[in-house]
């Protein structure tokens, strides 16, 4: 599989937002919180994803922005564990991605988290999924 992380990927929808925080369903892995939404496959990707730095810890819009470029990369380069799962399960997943810590954690620990948010991630859909 590639690693394009383009358009189809981006979660733009307003209604599928406000249905990812009506589910209540959230997995954390410092310094990511993922609140998620289980839907039917119904476009080429598996996953549609927002990401988000809060202007409350980060006043600075550059900051803002750099810490979402590094979260949107750790996800493009980790999108290998979580797709295989969801096409074998013909499910999509609605994913918004909110940075916690207070400070500006370095892309290697970012990449990482990632990879352990993920897997977490899969362990909440299998469960969710075989009930």
């Amino acid at each position: 599989m590639n690693e394009n992380f383009g358009k189809a990927y981006k979660l733009c929808s307003q209604k599928v937002i406000q249905s990812v925080f009506d589910a209540k369903k959230s997995v954390k892995a410092y310094p990511f919180l993922v609140h998620y939404s289980i839907l039917p496959l119904t476009s080429e990707a598996s996953f549609q994803i927002t990401v988000s730095a809060p202007k409350r810890n980060f006043k600075k819009a550059h900051d803002r922005n750099r810490i979402k470029r590094l979260m949107r990369e750790s996800v493009r380069k980790n999108k290998l564990i979580l797709e295989p799962f969801l096409l074998e399960n013909k499910k999509q997943v609605a994913l918004f991605m909110i940075y916690t810590a207070r400070e500006e954690i370095s892309y290697d620990v970012l990449y990482k988290k990632t990879t352990l948010l993920f897997t977490q991630l899969i362990k909440e859909i299998s469960h969710e999924i075989s009930n």
